[in-house]
Formats: structure tokens, sequence, C-alpha cells
């Protein structure tokens, strides 16, 4: 990353000191809320901590290629978001797409990369793996090279210490009180087996 292809179009220690009211009127302006799956709830803790200023729209050539840039070095995004987030100061949707393309092939921007950070993020977080598929397919992340490390992770012991920590380690006799914890791990997005051998599991 040279400074003759990323030339410093941008005043990046401006950037840096931006307010953190900036930041939130921006935020409110860009994000729309997340229609969350019926059963599962959408991932409300994220939040994008991108620096924001008020940078033109209509940027094209050098310019769009800095603010790309600016962009990627505070968050990893997925090929689709940051489309859709460069698009919101670009001028032509095919010189974006075409430069999100160069990032990519030069690993600026990686799609994979993004994919396993999303991953970690979702089981530190306690969820399930349907929930953690439904999080992939909202970026448009292929989970095809994640499947293999889906059936690593120990999904009884996950569901088992959200189990614990919401309702106790005794095992529920009521039908009533098994419910509420099914419903509790399936909202989380775990699969049935995986809930119904949690709420039984003793000590």
């Amino acid at each position: 990353m040279s400074g003759a292809k990323f030339p410093k179009y941008l005043d990046y220690d401006q950037l840096v000191m931006a307010t953190q009211s900036q930041q939130d009127s921006e935020l409110k302006q860009e994000q729309q809320p997340v229609r969350p799956h019926p059963q599962l709830p959408s991932d409300s803790t994220e939040t994008d901590s991108e620096i924001t200023l008020d940078i033109p729209v209509g940027l094209t050539g050098t310019k769009l290629r800095s603010y790309a840039f600016a962009v990627l070095t505070r968050k990893e995004y997925s090929k689709i978001d940051l489309i859709e987030k460069l698009m919101l100061r670009a001028q032509d949707r095919n010189e974006v797409i075409a430069l999100v393309d160069e990032f990519a092939a030069a690993n600026y921007q990686s799609d994979d990369r993004m994919a396993e950070m999303l991953l970690r993020s979702q089981v530190r977080k306690g969820k399930g793996p349907q929930h953690i598929k439904l999080a992939l397919k909202s970026k448009s992340l292929d989970i095809e090279h994640l499947k293999e490390d889906l059936k690593e992770i120990d999904w009884l012991a996950q569901a088992y210490a959200l189990k614990v920590k919401k309702f106790g380690t005794d095992v529920a006799q009521e039908p009533k009180a098994k419910a509420k914890q099914i419903r509790f791990l399936q909202y989380r997005g775990f699969d049935f087996d995986v809930i119904f051998k949690a709420i039984a599991r003793k000590k």
C-alpha cells in the first residue's frame, strides 16, 4: 500500500479527531434498523465505529480511492456492505464496484476474513449456529468455507452454559419451565437436538 497508490487526499488527523457527536449523527443517518428474524434476535450490540466527518458526496477517482481506504482501515466490511457504504459518498456505482473488486483482489477487503471475525464475535455473544448463519447471510457472506469451523464448536456446551446462566443448574420438571428454557435457547439460534440435551443435562 504505497503512498503513490493511496494519495493522502483526506486529512486523517482531522478524521481521527472527529467528535463523538458527529459519529452518532452520521450513524443515525446511514444505518437502517435490521428487521429481526421472527425467532432469532437481531444483533443490536454491534456498532459501526468508523470515523465520520462531513465528507463530500460525488467522490470519484483518487478521492474515492482515498476515502475507501480510510473506511477499511477502521473496520472490516463484506464486499456488499462496502459497496453500499461507499455509494453514500460516491458518484458512480460501476466505479465503486470496480474499486471494491480491486481491493478484494489485493486482500484489502476480504469476505472470508469478515466471515471468520463475525463467527468468532457471535460465538462470544452466546449465539447458536442458526443465528450465526442468518447473520452471515444478512451480509451476503458465503458460509461454505466455515462449515468445518461450525462443526468444531461444542454447541451443547455453549447452550448449556447459557441455560445455567439464565436458569441455574437444576433440571426443570414442569412443562412450563421446560418450554421457557426451550424458547430461550431457540431464540438464541440453537438446534432442537442440542436444546433438549442442554435442558436435560445434569451437573
